[in-house]
């Protein structure tokens, strides 16, 4: 009797450490500890890169040079200073770096001010120097377009074109004055300087048409290229400055849409034109076809310095490069074969393209260089890396990259332009509390969708994980729906962040799966624009069921604890997945989810607006019992945030279903304030333990828990901040 009695204390005090992995338990502050990277660029004409660092809610400029490649700070701003830094640009000598500070305001103007200061907000575009780290900021406004010879800055603003000084002020309190380069009819943008920086090329939208015009700075005179009665557009100089490509698409006609789209997925209708600036005169060099394969997808057009014009498209299932010559002829698909390019970046000598792709790794991602003249592709980097936004240094000789695996956060790396030994250069060494060596390495998994489409997932299964455990599971799903998870940090800030949380989930004993859904990137174009999805059908939740189904079988895992959770469309499939499987989906935490596809498209008939709310949670909304933690910002520039008031309303009405709310005041679709990221997260993970975490002796390892639901009928929980 004594010896069962100690064998059961044995046993009730080993379980916290079964779930928790006590001996390497680490926090959600660790393990997202890592400051994490974006918008890297590189100088033309120096081996110096710059990119913005986010390290706890502290967003920087920083920058590395050649030969050491010492990272360094530019800016010291401190945690939770509330801004965006969403733009870097870089002069071609590496001597100032132009970022623009604060979000992009909403169709009323508004910038993003999440701890709502009365002062409110700007969004304004500053200047540092690299060797002395003097800031300025030059104007408001964004989208600055650098002279090649780095002494000016272009802007839009309300239609028009201004430039401003890059030589810094004796008053770093004073902004320089704008200079209005020109008026002119219509709304003209998209500003490219010349090579000798004596012109500027730009697009003039009137409507139903548009014109490339040519400023000439000191004739002061405008000259348009060949005006038609299309749409043209994405002027790129020739290297000797003496010619311009542009696309070319039809006018619209009355039956239009007024509102004309430069770029959308669909089968491209354009022309490629050259036009002699000096003559004014231009000639067709190209056009897409009419008959398949058409190019579908068409994007990132541009005149390299070797005079090639580049450009994606998916000419079938994959998104490839294209290289054109000026003088015309077909186009030449520089990465052939299954995979799809998603970043690129040019050498400074425009001979050579860096681009990631997934090509030999479908699952993944990696770089690549291949001339642009055309010939043979060759990967830099290899194995379990992640190799996205390439950037080539000004002599050739490296490039940089966002660098990651599945245990080393998303860094900056620079690796031989010949291939050979990846240097990780920021941050130089992680965080002490990162805890590289307790994390596990997520396996790709496939489960079959009902409709018999294979749906690629990755398993997070906890250390020491055996079967008989009868842990709870987690669904995860990413927005988008255009994003692919990886088996590894990402490249994108908050999947970035996500991949860690699941993480977190694995550490703490649950099984987690991320399931890459139909409509996602990766997988061809017939995956991603899969019939019947969204709002025609929501056809991509069978992928989810499938995905948590197959967690239910794992041996691992107790079939009646599984829970969910996603951001945005993410979001979307969390709360699908309670409205139509609370018998399985047991508990939820829905980030910024859409909620009523009907309520957000308005131009549709009757049948498709019925279809539409039938591929909603709403339509379910009778069948919804599981408890559910709503987390939303009401500055919400990407889902409305009407779309949680509303759903909130309706289950309040239901009366049966437990709701608990986190809503953050002027935050937006994906939080600024560090502070209420890290409480959203760890209230995510605290929700979803409080109802299924808790672990259960059984006589049975798959003996069913009882229902807890019917005793959740406590009121609303409001946490406001």
């Amino acid at each position: 009797m004594r010896k069962t009695f100690y064998i059961f204390l044995v046993l009730i005090f080993s379980l916290p450490s079964i779930l928790t992995g006590a001996k390497g338990s680490f926090t959600l502050e660790q393990v997202l500890s890592s400051p994490y990277p974006w918008s890297l660029v590189s100088a033309k004409k120096a081996d110096r890169i710059a990119w913005v660092f986010n390290s706890k809610g502290a967003r920087n400029i920083w920058t590395a040079a050649a030969p050491d490649f010492k990272p360094v700070n530019l800016t010291g701003f401190t945690r939770d200073e509330v801004f965006e830094i969403p733009d870097v640009s870089i002069t071609n000598d590496g001597e100032v770096i132009v970022f623009v500070k604060g979000g992009r305001p909403n169709s009323e103007g508004w910038v993003t001010n999440s701890d709502s200061d009365p002062a409110a907000r700007e969004q304004a575009v500053w200047a540092v120097r690299t060797d002395t780290h003097f800031m300025w900021k030059l104007a408001l406004g964004s989208n600055p377009v650098l002279s090649p010879d780095g002494q000016w800055a272009l802007l839009v603003n309300d239609g028009l074109i201004y430039r401003v000084s890059l030589s810094p002020p004796s008053d770093p309190s004073e902004m320089p004055e704008l200079e209005l380069m020109f008026k002119a009819a219509g709304s003209n943008g998209s500003p490219q300087w010349s090579p000798d920086c004596t012109r500027i090329a730009f697009v003039t939208r009137r409507n139903d048409h548009s014109f490339i015009g040519i400023y000439h700075i000191a004739k002061r005179k405008i000259t348009w290229v060949a005006p038609c009665v299309d749409r043209d557009s994405d002027p790129s100089w020739s290297a000797d400055g003496q010619k311009i490509a542009f696309l070319r698409r039809p006018g619209l006609q009355y039956d239009d849409s007024p509102r004309p789209r430069y770029w959308y997925r669909g089968p491209a209708d354009l022309e490629i034109w050259i036009a002699d600036v000096n003559k004014g005169t231009a000639r067709k060099i190209w056009s897409s076809p009419k008959d398949e394969p058409l190019f579908y997808s068409f994007r990132n057009f541009e005149l390299t310095g070797n005079d090639r014009i580049l450009f994606t498209a998916e000419n079938e299932e994959w998104n490839h490069v294209y290289s054109l010559s000026i003088s015309g002829g077909e186009p030449v698909d520089l990465t052939p074969g299954e995979g799809f390019v998603e970043h690129l970046g040019l050498s400074s000598d425009g001979k050579t393209l860096f681009f990631s792709s997934n090509r030999a790794d479908i699952h993944g991602r990696h770089i690549w260089k291949v001339p642009t003249s055309g010939g043979k592709a060759v990967q830099l980097t290899k194995k379990d890396t992640i190799g996205t936004y390439p950037a080539a240094l000004g002599s050739g000789s490296k490039v940089a990259f966002l660098y990651a695996t599945a245990s080393h956060p998303t860094s900056i790396a620079v690796v031989p332009s010949g291939g050979g030994k990846i240097d990780v250069i920021a941050p130089d060494t992680l965080p002490v509390e990162f805890p590289a060596d307790d994390l596990v390495i997520p396996e790709l998994v496939t489960v079959k969708s009902p409709d018999g489409l294979d749906i690629p997932c990755q398993l997070f299964l906890p250390k020491g994980a055996k079967p008989g455990d009868n842990r709870p599971g987690v669904v995860y799903t990413h927005g988008g729906p255009i994003r692919q998870m990886l088996l590894g940090w990402h490249y994108m800030e908050f999947y970035s962040e996500a991949y860690g949380i699941n993480q977190y989930f694995a550490n703490k004993g649950y099984v987690v799966l991320s399931v890459n859904y139909r409509s996602g990137i990766g997988y061809g174009r017939s995956f991603r624009e899969a019939d019947n999805t969204g709002m025609q059908g929501a056809a991509e939740y069978q992928d989810v069921l499938a995905g948590a189904k197959y967690l239910q079988d794992r041996p691992e895992v107790d079939p009646n604890r599984i829970g969910k959770w996603g951001l945005s469309y993410g979001g979307l499939l969390t709360a699908m997945a309670l409205a139509r499987n609370s018998d399985i989906f047991k508990v939820g935490v829905d980030m910024a989810g859409v909620h009523d596809w009907s309520q957000l498209r308005g131009r549709l008939d009757e049948k498709m607006r019925q279809t539409a709310r039938e591929s909603s949670p709403v339509a379910n909304i009778e069948t919804w019992t599981s408890p559910v933690l709503f987390i939303h910002g009401d500055d919400d520039r990407n889902v409305p945030f009407q779309q949680t008031t509303d759903i909130v309303q309706k289950l309040r009405a239901k009366g049966d279903v437990h709701i608990e709310l986190m809503i953050a005041p002027d935050e937006p679709h994906e939080f600024l304030l560090h502070k209420n990221r890290m409480e959203a997260y760890n209230r995510t993970f605290e929700f979803i333990n409080r109802f299924i975490g808790k672990y259960r002796i059984t006589s049975q390892a798959r003996e069913k828990p009882k229902e807890e639901n019917k005793k959740l009928s406590t009121p609303d929980i409001y946490i406001n901040k």
